[in-house]
């Protein structure tokens, strides 16, 4: 599982022109799924991006998290995340998750992060979307799931 984790002041995505969610203050994630991916693998991302310390204390540190700033979370579905492009011109795509496989996990790991008490809004998984954001910092950050 990887995922690129964006702070952001707000963001919003949009599916036909239409905004299918939207946030103010907190994170953009973009997630992407393998097939090897398990509920181990879920717990342990939305574990860390809710407690990750990427926003700022009152000195300007890095010291709070998601929870500390109550803030959102825009989850967007993202399978080129593993498009590999080490051959050829054109990315493969065989190490993301099929479709039918990666919905199941998408749904969870959304599910799980609002056990956390997090906000979450999310894109429409398999639709063509627009992401609009505004990068706080910038801070992007890529997470991976422990290795099996």
């Amino acid at each position: 599982m990887r995922i690129v984790l964006q702070r952001a002041k707000e963001a919003r995505v949009k599916v036909e022109g239409n905004i299918v969610g939207e946030i103010d203050h907190g994170l953009v994630l973009l997630v992407g799924f393998t097939d090897s991916d398990d509920e181990d693998d879920l717990r342990y991302l939305a574990e860390k991006v809710v407690h990750l310390r990427i926003f700022e204390d009152e000195e300007g540190k890095m010291n709070r998290s998601l929870v500390d700033v109550k803030g959102s979370i825009l989850s967007v579905s993202q399978f080129t995340l593993y498009g590999d492009c080490r051959k050829g011109r054109r990315p493969n795509f065989m190490a993301a998750a099929r479709p039918e496989k990666a919905v199941v996990l998408y749904d969870r790991f959304n599910q799980l992060l609002r056990e956390h008490g997090v906000r979450v809004e999310t894109g429409v998984f398999g639709a063509m979307m627009q992401v609009e954001l505004i990068n706080d910092g910038p801070v992007t950050i890529l997470l991976e799931s422990k290795p099996k």
